[in-house]
């Protein structure tokens, strides 16, 4: 995207996007959650950078999500936007209200307008979508009265400017059925709407009497809209109904519209044709970079990697590993579930017998942390796992490790293994989604691709030789933190998905009002 220029006295500001009619167009992400203010994977952070990026680049952008409880211990100044509203949400008419962040001087979305949905009824709860391990019987109404409200508050977050509604995953997946067929938009510009697919293995099911509850027509369910296998499907109806479709990545696209890849969902994904596209996401160079950051004990870079060996004698002081420097750290930061390839670690004896040290940051099912303490149990000094996750310690385990641990049964990004990248630590990860497209096998990680511990144990194997070439390691550091993961490449193709969504809505007069 090009930088944002200043607009001359009499006309219009300049946008790297605007509509048919030359108006600037304004981009509202709608989300179920975002970094800082509450997350619980990379869903939070990938929008919020997107959005950092958007906003500099020139892009009037604004966030919407759910007022949670937790949000009010982050976003401790807010203003009401207008006074308290109601919409109807099937047969119930719900009191929400809007809110706005007021930032900080040095908040990294100072300049990206985060708003707020207030539900006391829905949001006033410890947890986002349920308590571990389960989900909040009423999330189907939750996250419609989130769609709802957010829809009637348009026109206060952006006035009469032609709108780009950006809808993340399910939780966001009912906007566009609501624009085409019950919600009347309140706004005099266009509404055009692309949703992105996060992780299509959560799709919002639920039974046939929700299309009720959540105020949407019986006749929506059938096979081509919300009908999926006789229960209602949110994410479906979302990719019928949008513009345009994205995923996070070329390969998890591919992988989409394939039968074992598809999660029911391929005939969807083919049907969409060039509707639908993958972009990788970036991450925040300027946040994960180890020559400036302040987190790590030592900062350091492709000239000069001094800092690296100080950092992994520091992780190993504070994790409780033996001082040494004879064997590699191998370190996995992820949440502890079947998706991220717990199953092949703990199918194979020998891998724990391997000469490294292991380290596992992030908690999850209670099978996968218990059996991974019970094998910590039995070596202290050589497997650590920490259950306690925080960002802090996850950039002193980057900066420290010698290799990062991803054998994900599926990935349809991550960015765990770019980070990992800049700081010179080597990915170990199976070839799908977004790990295919930004890990170099042989060069800057290892890949394997069959989802069996014989296949997953030959790439750590060939990892571990590797490590003992000093030169050659040396040569996939430097390769490795030479990457390019910013956002710039990936801003610019969903620019032109924007681009593309208006011109074609615009040209068959189906764009949503």
């Amino acid at each position: 995207m090009a930088r944002a220029r200043e607009g001359t006295a009499g006309t219009r500001p300049w946008s790297p996007l605007v509509a048919p009619d030359g108006r600037p167009v304004h981009v509202v992400h709608l989300v179920a959650e975002l970094a800082p203010f509450a997350r619980s994977g990379g869903l939070g952070e990938a929008v919020h950078s997107l959005a950092r990026f958007q906003a500099a680049s020139g892009l009037a952008t604004s966030i919407v999500m759910p007022l949670y409880d937790r949000v009010k211990t982050v976003a401790t100044d807010m203003e009401p936007v207008g006074n308290a509203f109601r919409v109807d949400v099937g047969p119930r008419m719900e009191l929400v209200r809007l809110w706005r962040n007021v930032p900080k001087r040095d908040d990294p979305l100072a300049h990206v307008s985060v708003y707020f949905i207030e539900s006391e009824e829905y949001f006033s709860r410890p947890y986002i979508y349920g308590p571990p391990g389960a989900d909040y019987l009423d999330n189907a109404r939750r996250y419609a009265c989130f769609v709802r409200a957010a829809l009637a508050a348009l026109p206060m977050i952006v006035g009469d400017a032609p709108v780009l509604l950006h809808t993340h995953d399910w939780h966001t997946a009912l906007a566009p059925v609501y624009l085409r067929t019950t919600h009347a938009y309140g706004g005099s510009g266009p509404v055009t709407c692309v949703l992105t697919v996060h992780n299509a293995g959560f799709q919002g099911h639920f039974p046939q009497a929700t299309l009720a509850d959540v105020g949407l027509p019986t006749s929506l369910f059938n096979s081509r809209q919300l009908e999926w296998y006789g229960v209602v499907n949110f994410l479906k109806g979302g990719l019928v109904f949008a513009d345009r479709a994205t995923t996070v990545s070329p390969t998890h696209a591919h992988e989409l519209r394939t039968a074992k890849g598809g999660f029911g969902l391929d005939g969807v994904f083919v049907a969409l044709r060039d509707r639908f596209s993958g972009i990788t996401n970036g991450i925040d160079q300027a946040a994960w970079d180890p020559a400036t950051d302040p987190i790590i004990p030592a900062n350091y870079s492709l000239e000069n990697l001094n800092g690296k060996y100080i950092c992994r004698q520091a992780l190993q002081r504070e994790t409780g590993l033996r001082p040494t420097d004879e064997m590699p750290i191998v370190a996995m930061s992820a949440r502890l579930v079947a998706q991220k390839g717990l199953d092949l670690i703990l199918d194979d004896p020998s891998y724990f017998a391997i000469d490294a040290q292991f380290l596992f940051l992030g908690s999850g099912e209670p099978r996968y942390e218990e059996a991974l303490h019970a094998i910590a149990d039995r070596a202290p000094n050589r497997i650590v796992v920490e259950t306690r996750f925080s960002e802090a310690l996850e950039h002193r385990l980057l900066a420290g490790a010698d290799m990062c641990l991803m054998p994900s049964l599926y990935e349809p990004c991550g960015l765990t293994q770019m980070r990992a990248q800049r700081y010179g630590t080597i990915p170990i990860a199976r070839r799908v989604g977004g790990l295919a497209d930004t890990i170099e096998d042989g060069t800057t990680g290892f890949l394997f691709d069959d989802y069996t511990p014989a296949d997953f144990m030959r790439a750590v194997m060939r990892a571990v030789e590797q490590f003992d070439d000093p030169d050659a390691w040396l040569g996939m550091i430097r390769a490795a933190m030479s990457r390019d993961f910013g956002w710039e490449t990936s801003a610019a193709k969903y620019l032109a998905v924007y681009q593309r969504a208006m011109t074609q809505a615009a040209r068959s007069g189906e764009a949503m009002v």
